[in-house]
């Protein structure tokens, strides 16, 4: 919550003790750790195939202009000698949590926001670690030492101006040349308005493209032009609930604290096809795929979920969603794929599908889910065993140990189940790499 600074949270930051650590080309660095010959040519993590896109890339295939959501197409056109590697989800959220290990040693108050950063409050810390500089280059040190990986630290009074200083840490593209970062970034509580107004306004946390061309209209291109605009003004242009955020922010006011395990808000999985789908047959069976992963991610963290949705992207890229809210919570494959279904076949589908998604929110604990007498007498819980049962089969044996029947593919004679797996194609269809890139080591895939 932004607004003016409480007395409590005025006292508390007198000093710059927010902490924002973010690893630096996360996806491409660890697969340059695990293949040390990609070192020193331009690396690109994501999808190969035609409707791929680009989830990561180092700062030697920056230079040539590739960047993260790049149409692999046009990054292939811009550095054809790039290496494209898939990426391997499980792989980076292994490193993830020893990242999160490391920082919790420093403090309890961690933040995530994603595998490869994370907010640090190290206000209790400093009397045993010494003031927020030098914790900051000890957890660079101890992530080097440990993870073979190189991070770059902002550090602030609020949460805002610690996550654009820590961009400023990072390594930068000078002339096609790569220049090394200052690796800490320090804004001194009191300089936020001297640190935030010379920045463009898309810059704040809230300012899309849409808010950016929207503020653009009223002549508002710095961040100092945004401060200068009348509250009332601003929520005319831009909406209650953003102009009071971005009137608070852009004036240097931010104490919303650093808030540790933060709980899930919904869990989802969504595939990119190769080929548009029509046949109902496929597409039924992708949502079996889609249902029965995000159950199994639903349970394994302990949530249950009321409200199912899906997600229909059409060739011509025009996305529709659908959801429904349930009466009480699920974490059944059965139960969400019977309302997926439902949802689907509401939906005109004709033209062909080129992206499906299927996805639960409105979490709540297991431990907090109680049923009723009533529930009891009209719902066998012989589902529920049958979950629990696969649950235990898969950490036993593997993921593909068990599944859905209608996932078996045989394959050269053998079978397999074809399960769908947190960030497999997550950035498009993978496809072979012909040309150039084959010259490289790990460039086919």
């Amino acid at each position: 919550m932004t607004g003016p600074p409480s007395a409590e949270s005025t006292k508390l930051r007198k000093s710059a003790t927010i902490m924002h650590v973010d690893m630096d080309a996360f996806f491409v660095s660890v697969e340059m750790r695990e293949n040390p010959s990609l070192v020193g040519k331009p690396v690109v993590v994501g999808g190969t195939g035609a409707r791929g896109v680009v989830a990561a890339a180092n700062y030697e295939a920056r230079v040539f202009g590739i960047h993260s959501a790049m149409p692999s197409a046009v990054a292939k056109r811009a550095c054809p000698h790039a290496v494209f590697v898939a990426g391997n989800h499980k792989l980076y959220s292994q490193v993830s949590q020893g990242l999160m290990d490391i920082f919790e040693r420093v403090t309890p108050l961690v933040e995530p926001l994603s595998l490869d950063e994370a907010f640090l409050d190290v206000a209790g810390a400093e009397r045993l670690l010494g003031p927020a500089p030098e914790i900051a280059r000890q957890v660079r040190q101890t992530v080097w030492d440990e993870q073979r990986l190189h991070c770059s630290v902002g550090i602030a009074g609020s949460k805002l101006v610690a996550k654009l200083a820590s961009q400023d840490a990072k390594p930068r593209i000078v002339e096609r040349q790569v220049l090394r970062g200052l690796g800490v970034k320090v804004v001194p509580v009191g300089t936020e308005t001297e640190y935030l107004w010379p920045l463009p306004v898309r810059a704040m946390w809230g300012v899309g493209p849409k808010t950016e061309e929207r503020l653009t209209q009223f002549g508002i291109r710095t961040v100092g032009e945004l401060a200068e605009v009348p509250l009332d003004v601003l929520i005319g242009a831009v909406g209650r609930a953003s102009g009071v955020h971005l009137h608070a922010v852009a004036n240097g006011r931010d104490d919303r604290p650093v808030e540790p395990n933060r709980p899930a808000k919904s869990i989802s999985n969504e595939e990119t096809f190769g080929t548009d789908l029509t046949d109902p047959v496929q597409l039924h069976t992708e949502l079996v795929r889609l249902a029965d992963s995000v159950a199994g991610r639903l349970r394994s963290s302990g949530f249950r979920g009321r409200t199912i949705s899906i997600k229909v992207r059409y060739p011509s890229f025009k996305t529709l969603t659908r959801s429904v809210t349930l009466k009480r919570p699920t974490d059944s494959g059965n139960k969400i794929l019977h309302v997926a279904d439902q949802l689907f076949s509401e939906l005109d589908v004709s033209q062909g599908v080129r992206l499906l998604g299927l996805g639960v929110s409105g979490l709540v604990s297991q431990s907090t889910d109680q049923l009723s007498f009533d529930d009891l007498a009209k719902e066998p819980n012989g589902a529920e065993t049958i979950d629990v049962v696969v649950d235990e089969i898969r950490s036993k044996f593997g993921s593909g140990a068990i599944g859905p029947a209608t996932l078996v593919r045989n394959d050269e004679g053998a079978s397999r189940l074809d399960r769908k797996e947190k960030g497999r194609q997550q950035w498009g269809p993978i496809e072979s790499v012909e040309g150039p890139c084959d010259d490289y080591p790990g460039g086919r895939m």
